[in-house]
């Protein structure tokens, strides 16, 4: 069960990387209410795009650029 998890888990480090990483900023978020744990919700999709673009190798200068540019 193992293996086939670090299987699974291989090619998509930056992923769990970066959802791990937006669960623990957003953790802070927990204690109250929903508009904390949408704050949560968001630090974990922000997460997952941010490994998601580590996993793909992303040009960083371009995607900069692009957010610059207009969205």
């Amino acid at each position: 069960m193992f293996t086939r998890l670090i299987d699974i888990l291989d090619g998509h480090w930056g992923k769990v990387g970066g959802v791990v990483l937006g669960l623990l900023f957003g953790w802070f978020a927990i204690s109250y209410g929903f508009w904390r744990a949408l704050f949560v919700a968001l630090m974990v999709a922000f997460g997952y795009y941010i490994g998601k673009q580590v996993d793909e190798r992303t040009d960083w200068e371009k995607l900069w650029d692009r957010f610059r540019r207009g969205h």
